[in-house]
């Protein structure tokens, strides 16, 4: 389109024709004589204070371009269009000026993905590609009138109301043809909505139909159908469309020449994305279209070479996976959160949520998926990230939803891919984004470039898997490193991820990435869009899982000998949250259970891949356990877990460990490449080296147990399983444990070591010692089974112990207890942030020696209410009488809502028959905290309140924060009215929460409640002015326990001061008053404070 030059001679002129303020489009009238002129419309006042609101309002999107830059129509009275070749255009460079502008507003700068959709409108259809050629192809010769309106008429008609977008016709099937009559002018009759008719075009933009002959009062006229919704609509939440634009000469595929060019802007998304851009869910696949009746909208079919691909790919993805890991038990996918790790550091953690905050995502991650499909904003592509430890089965659920997207569940998607990312750390710079796609999969895919051609038309519809992310390298660099600039170009993988996660290539699909967490969390995973986490089999899902391993194995007779196995063992049962080390325990019972006799499990994790080892170990090559227990060892020092052929001493020790089941070829990995079958396995095998290497020297060998890390160059621990297995390995007796694995004469070398991990381990004081290191301590000195140990180790352990923001996992739990129980003293524990699971804090609660506990309201609340359910009478009331929540500090609204319970649930307990008394955490409470800030804070304030008369011992009330809470007058006014109740309060820290004069005088009249007991009085950095400073003085007297009293920062002058000044020298029980303000000149105060030195100015 283009803007003409006004002629300077012709009268200034306005358009009667209204209806294009609403719409944002103008007719095209051809004049007399051929001359062509524009009827322009008003412009009005612009709607909104930014760029976004502007965009949503009802201008014409060419004046925002002449709003922005309007030294074309400065000084101008009319605008004419002419058709010389020469004139003005906007192009990319005043479309830049607008942008850069656009940028630096806020609200814009969220929307801008809404604002690269003006290429997706007017054809849903993919297949035209030739309007102007195929539009008019289904109308005959003889269909053609012979009358109609002349064009000028058409145009002076008043314009009729936009009609909605479901009022128009869905298809161009719908166009009918009118009947001929005697006219010397063509006729066709369009369907009802905007036409736009435009007498001269040099070229023929896309979406324009070319209409010639005689008698038409030009040479030709070019019909442009639009349908846009009303300007009473809102923008539809697929994001901001704009219609009736011409095509950009330099983006193929666009139709305005306002959007850029792709060189122009390369955050861009592609060309090709234009293509079938407002399809409804529904129409997803060819299959679908196919089943649609014959008078519904249906999608164009795809080409057969699209079809064929996607079926292929639907038939990789079906197949289930045969043995072990294809029994299907449905585990809990929590949504996660991040957390600073440290206060001055920007970089963020895995938050621990406790049990009853967990947030369940329903239906596994194929429900996850379509939530967020709802959620995620058009054209930005969506990263969603999965984090679990090893062994949660995170590749198995990676698998579940290209299987539930082969079967039909995930229609919001035409296309899924699944790559693991050990195949990704491949080197050179020959690779192209088809590569990643169809050739580094589980199966290597054949796709032309047809098929590559319309997945880039819509990426919004493709999934992408990135299987087992931490095994990628260099992943903090894909934020900042560069990419391949186009799909077609070659580049190297790390490019090609990296434009993935610059939101440069696939613009607009949906990344899901699996994961396990180490520490702080990559700058690609801490950005995502949505973290989950996977928590594992509860204890009813693991025994599930045990039955439904028999089940399939054809074995059903031995599903209940196998469960007595399990829970004869606590400490495995506990483990069962793992997957792994569920199908371990079955693989394990299944070869006990067939020897015969009195079969029973072990009690280790040790005696466990001991016993599933030992027969491998016999069977194979001499030497052959050792050479895989170094490899295991090698590839974990550089973060491995993918051996290739030649890494194998022999062919031998090859053959066996495949034969074996230990190493297996990974999906998508080459004939030449081997994993190990569990990341558990290469722990135990690498600890197995360990304890037989000659090579590890005796002095290096306490790092490895990761307990006190040393400072310069310490050991990462990314085998974090090995510690445990270690000092299994070692301290457990040869006979049964190295022995077993790789005879007698070998196990003998562990004698030396054994010696100095003993003396390593008893100078340890587990005091001294972290959390999480103290709880690694006791899961290593409960592998070693060594009595010695074991002893040194409960003993030293502290009476208040605080695992405070330490995750508990029911393993954790069961062997906490168990030291607990060993040490024969009383324990006072902290469980608070902990996430431990309700039957873990039961099982603690429950021990003799925990005389008080803290945990979670909510946790603990529900925990009374299971046990009265259940009618643990006994159990019940010794968790009512452990639990203390001294001291409280309320941080967010939530804590205020379970303190709220908690007295609530006290209030139900005295009114019982049966029960009596109050709750000892609620009776003993002595200081309370109330630190929400400024927005929260006046919210939760009042419920506060209500419940404050319930903590009778409460001696210690803070209501200061840094944040500033600002309860403000009204929360003085409530909370005055509580004091009658709070007898024992002492310390009242009402500081920096907004208080004035009629909040001072508020509490001024209350104080006196408080008047044998008070000890401290704070109204730091207020704003009393003399007239509440004045009521306090007059209290002051009153107050015969008042020893401190704090009213700094405040806003009373000298005539305040003085008042405060005389009141103080009749209380001489008053120790301190500091009352220094700028608002007091600095003599008064100096004078006051040589009368009295009472009086404190710092």
């Amino acid at each position: 389109m283009t803007r003409g030059r006004a002629a300077p001679d012709t009268p200034r002129r306005r358009s009667s024709w209204r209806e294009g303020e609403a719409t944002g489009s103008a007719p095209w009238i051809p004049g007399n004589g051929g001359s062509t002129q524009c009827a322009t419309m008003e412009l009005g006042p612009l709607e909104g204070s930014s760029y976004l609101e502007l965009l949503n309002s009802n201008a014409d999107p060419l004046h925002l371009y002449q709003l922005h830059d309007p030294m074309d129509l400065a000084g101008e009275e009319e605008t004419e269009l002419h058709s010389e070749t020469d004139m003005d255009t906007i192009n990319c460079d005043q479309f830049s000026r607008l942008w850069r502008d656009m940028e630096g507003d806020e609200e814009t700068r969220e929307a801008y993905a809404s604002i690269a959709e003006l290429d997706q409108y007017v054809f849903q259809d993919s297949q035209l590609e030739d309007p102007n050629k195929d539009i008019f192809k289904h109308i005959g010769p003889d269909e053609v009138s012979e009358s109609m309106e002349t064009p000028a008429e058409v145009g002076l008609k008043k314009s009729q109301k936009r009609p909605f977008p479901e009022e128009l016709p869905a298809d161009l099937k719908h166009w009918k043809p009118v009947p001929s009559s005697s006219s010397s002018l063509s006729c066709l009759n369009l369907p009802e909505g905007p036409v736009q008719f435009i007498p001269t075009l040099s070229t023929l933009p896309q979406g324009f139909w070319q209409i010639s002959g005689a008698g038409t009062g030009g040479s030709s006229i070019f019909i442009y159908h639009s349908e846009v919704p009303q300007a009473s609509q809102p923008p539809s939440p697929s994001g901001l469309t704009v219609h009736g634009l011409p095509t950009s000469p330099d983006r193929p595929g666009s139709t305005s020449p306002f959007a850029p060019s792709a060189t122009d802007l390369p955050s861009m998304p592609e060309p090709a994305l234009t293509s079938r851009a407002n399809v409804t869910e529904h129409k997803t696949s060819p299959t679908q279209c196919q089943a649609a009746g014959e008078g519904s909208n249906k999608l164009p079919k795809w080409p057969e070479s699209v079809e064929q691909f996607y079926r292929l790919l639907q038939d990789t993805y079906q197949t289930e996976p045969a043995g072990p890991d294809g029994i299907l038990v449905e585990a809990d996918l929590v949504r996660a959160k991040l957390v600073r790790s440290s206060s001055k550091s920007l970089e963020r953690e895995l938050a621990t949520p406790d049990w009853a905050e967990r947030q369940l995502a329903h239906g596994g991650l194929a429900g996850v998926l379509l939530a967020a499909r709802e959620r995620r904003r058009p054209r930005e592509t969506q990263v969603i990230a999965v984090l679990g430890k090893a062994g949660q089965g995170k590749s198995y659920w990676a698998g579940a939803v290209s299987r539930a997207w082969a079967c039909g569940r995930l229609p919001q998607y035409d296309f899924v891919f699944s790559v693991p990312c050990h195949c990704l750390n491949r080197p050179g710079d020959a690779y192209r984004l088809q590569d990643l796609l169809f050739s580094l999969g589980p199966r290597p895919l054949v796709a032309d470039d047809e098929v590559f051609s319309h997945i880039l038309k819509r990426p919004d519809r493709v999934l992408l898997i990135l299987d087992a992310f931490e095994k990628l390298e260099a992943q903090d660099s894909f934020l900042h490193s560069t990419c391949g600039p186009a799909p077609s170009e070659p580049c190297s993988l790390r490019g090609l991820l990296a434009g993935l996660f610059q939101r440069k290539l696939l613009r607009g699909c949906t990344l899901l990435l699996t994961t396990r967490p180490r520490g702080r969390l990559t700058q690609s995973l801490s950005k995502a869009d949505a973290l989950f986490e996977l928590s594992g089999f509860s204890m009813e899902q693991a025994q599930a899982y045990v039955m439904r391993y028999f089940e399939c194995s054809g074995k059903t007779e031995q599903q209940a000998r196998a469960l007595a196995l399990l829970r004869d063992r606590p400490f495995l049962l506990s483990h069962g949250h793992s997957p792994t080390l569920c199908q371990a325990v079955c693989q394990l019972s299944e070869a006990l259970l067939e020897l015969g006799g009195d079969a029973e499990l072990p009690s280790t994790l040790t005696g466990l891949y001991v016993g599933l080892l030992g027969p491998a170990a016999r069977d194979g090559p001499p030497g052959a356990l050792a050479e895989l227990a170094k490899l295991a060892w090698e590839l974990g020092r550089r973060h491995q877990s993918t051996l290739r052929e030649d890494h194998f001493p022999s062919a031998g020790v090859r053959t066996w460990a495949l034969a074996k089941g230990l190493v297996q070829h990974p999906p998508g990995a080459t004939a030449s490449e081997l994993a190990f079958c569990s990341f558990l396995l290469q722990c135990f095998l690498a600890a197995t080296w360990l304890a037989l290497s000659g090579e590890i020297k005796d002095k290096e060998l306490p790092q490895y147990l990761a307990l006190t890390p040393r400072k310069k160059r310490p050991y990462d621990n990314w085998l974090e399983g090995v510690p445990r297995f270690l000092a299994g390995l070692i301290f457990q007796p040869p006979t049964r444990c190295l022995g077993a694995l790789v005879g007698p004469s070998a196990a003998a070398l562990a004698d030396r070591k054994q010696k100095v991990l003993a003396k390593y381990l008893k100078r340890l004081q587990p005091g001294t010692l972290r959390a999480r290191q103290l709880l690694e301590l006791l899961h290593c000195a409960h592998e070693a089974e060594e009595a010695g140990i074991w002893r040194h180790v409960v003993q030293e352990l502290p009476a208040r112990l605080s695992f405070l923001g330490t995750r508990l996992t029911p393993p954790d739990a069961h062997v906490l207890g168990k030291a607990l129980e060993a040490a024969g003293r009383d324990f006072s524990l902290d469980l608070r942030s902990t996430g431990i699971d309700p039957s873990g804090l039961g099982s603690l609660v429950g021990l003799s020696c925990v005389t008080h506990f803290r945990a979670a309201l909510s946790d603990t609340v529900a925990l009374w209410e299971s046990l009265r359910q259940r009618g643990e009478t006994k159990l019940l009331q010794a968790a009512e009488e452990k639990f203390t929540i001294e001291p409280f500090k309320a941080k967010s609204l939530k804590d205020v809502e379970d303190l709220g319970k908690l007295v609530q649930t006290q209030r139900t307990r005295s009114s019982s028959e049966d029960t009596a008394g109050e709750l000892p955490a609620v009776r003993d409470l002595k200081k309370l905290e109330f630190a929400l800030g400024p927005i929260s804070g006046p919210r939760a304030f009042p419920k506060l309140v209500r419940i404050l008369m319930a903590f009778s011992s409460l001696q210690h009330l803070d209501l200061d924060a840094l944040s500033e809470n600002k309860i403000g007058d009204e929360g003085v006014s409530q909370l005055s009215a509580t004091f009658p109740q709070l007898k024992s309060l002492e310390t009242l820290n009402l500081s920096q929460n907004s208080i004035t004069d009629v909040g001072a005088c508020k509490l001024a009249e209350a104080l006196p409640s408080l008047a044998a007991s008070l000890l401290r009085l704070s109204l730091y950095n207020n704003c009393i002015c003399d007239i509440g400073a004045e009521s306090l003085a007059r209290v002051l007297p009153d107050m015969v326990s008042l020893r401190v009293m704090d009213v700094q920062y405040n806003k009373f002058t000298a005539a305040g001061a003085q008042q405060l000044a005389a009141s103080l020298r009749k209380c001489p029980h008053v120790e301190t008053l500091a009352m220094w303000t700028p608002t007091i000149p600095f003599g008064v105060q100096e004078h006051l404070q040589q009368q009295d030195s009472r009086i404190s100015l710092r």
